[in-house]
């Protein structure tokens, strides 16, 4: 085990849960994990959560994965390469079955079947993130708080309106001390606004800060619970509330380096098509929502050996172009017009073609005079000549593709497309 000096401060392990399902993201988790969905192009949703933790300085880092974590496992171990001189390293760690015939029975279970991990690292604080959202955040000032507060337990925190309380985990902040947590309450009908602001509620980022060994007994406890639903935000944080432990971090207090007055405390929970899809909206305006642009605090991924981008023909009404969007490497817009949408590498799009408000993922093919609005195709889907994707829901309905309650139609990941 690496030694470390005495001045370097408390030893901190990175947990990465990434073990989600995903079913509201169908069907592009029909066949891999939801933190390996792809997003802006050359990423993978884990690589936010993962760059986060790293640019934050905790070099060891372990990925608990579960559902169809094939594509997730075969990313992370080719792209999150440490240096090991210095015992630095990002792993997967599958469902093991480690203590019983169960595979993990939620996120507070994922932790207690891996205590193994804690139990070689020995840590003395241990950061615990998703893998599926969309944000940046320098986890060190979270433990440094943490650290000065005495709490056994921190959990992250975004504020949002009052009127959205009933879709999160809503914090109730102790009156006397505001960076105590005195009530945690599962989508709220009635919450408390905070003191400073009484319009707005702390809606839980799903990110702890724990002290080892309290995170230690609480899972264990929490395993011997019978009646336990044995997930961190439903269980765990209360536990610690019930016991006077809980403090809350708010994300507003939290500075990244580079970020832009536009684009500092972003954060969105990509659970459903819907907010995966605004979520990419947010990349391309002139002034992103979220800024993909920051090489202060970069967002790492591997990077496959792809030519430049090209965009060919440039006569008449034939004329290769894409304005206010997101264009990868090795894709190809042959006389075609792309607007407000995100093209992720291998992309070809052929002449008279267009596509506005969708996202394409890898290796997607578009033939002459396809016309695509408001739509997700996932990898490797061929769009015959002179289809139309987006425009008539009800054949779109009709041909097989799931179509939003907003009108977003996603083609699944090698779906046949007919005209």
């Amino acid at each position: 085990m690496a030694r470390r000096s005495p001045a370097a401060g408390p030893k901190v392990l990175a947990i990465v849960l990434a073990g989600g399902e995903g079913k509201r993201l169908m069907p592009l988790t029909a066949d891999r994990a939801k933190p390996a969905v792809p997003f802006a192009g050359i990423y993978r949703l884990i690589d936010l959560a993962l760059s986060n933790v790293v640019n934050s300085g905790y070099l060891q880092v372990v990925v608990l994965t579960q559902y169809k974590s094939h594509s997730l496992d075969a990313h992370v171990t080719k792209t999150w390469r440490m240096s090991t001189l210095l015992g630095n390293y990002v792993t997967t760690v599958p469902a093991q079955q480690r203590v019983d015939k169960n595979w993990y029975l939620g996120s507070a279970d994922a932790i207690y079947q891996s205590l193994n991990l804690m139990h070689d690292e020995r840590p003395d604080i241990v950061v615990v993130v998703g893998a599926d959202h969309v944000y940046r955040m320098d986890f060190s000032a979270m433990v440094e708080q943490h650290i000065e507060s005495g709490a056994a337990c921190t959990v992250a925190a975004i504020r949002q309106p009052i009127s959205l309380a009933n879709q999160f985990g809503v914090i109730e902040v102790d009156d006397d001390d505001p960076a105590k947590i005195a009530a945690f309450l599962e989508k709220p009908s009635d919450p408390k606004g905070l003191p400073d602001n009484p319009d707005e509620v702390l809606a839980s980022m799903g990110n702890y800060v724990f002290t080892a060994d309290a995170l230690e007994q609480a899972v264990t406890a929490d395993h011997d619970d019978p009646d336990s639903n044995h997930d961190m935000g439903g269980d765990i944080v209360p536990y610690f509330v019930g016991r006077g432990e809980a403090g809350v971090y708010d994300f507003k207090d939290n500075e990244v380096p580079g970020a832009t007055e536009r684009d500092r405390g972003y954060w969105r929970d990509v659970g459903t098509i819907e907010s995966y899809y605004d979520a990419h909206m947010d990349l391309i305006s002139i002034h992103p929502v979220f800024n993909l642009y920051n090489y202060e605090w970069p967002i790492y991924t591997q990077h496959s050996p792809y030519p430049p981008a090209k965009f060919v023909h440039g006569s008449g009404d034939r004329i290769g172009e894409a304005l206010n969007s997101a264009v990868s490497p090795g894709v190809v817009v042959s006389g075609a017009h792309i607007y407000a949408s995100v093209l992720s590498p291998l992309v070809h799009v052929h002449s008279y073609a267009s596509i506005q408000g969708s996202v394409l993922l890898d290796g997607v093919q578009v033939q002459r005079h396809a016309q695509i609005r408001r739509a997700i195709i996932d990898k490797n889907v061929v769009i015959p000549e002179g289809c139309q994707i987006g425009i008539d829901h009800e054949y779109d309905r009709a041909r097989g593709f799931h179509v939003t309650e907003t009108g977003i139609v996603v083609v699944g990941k090698g779906q046949v497309v007919t005209r």
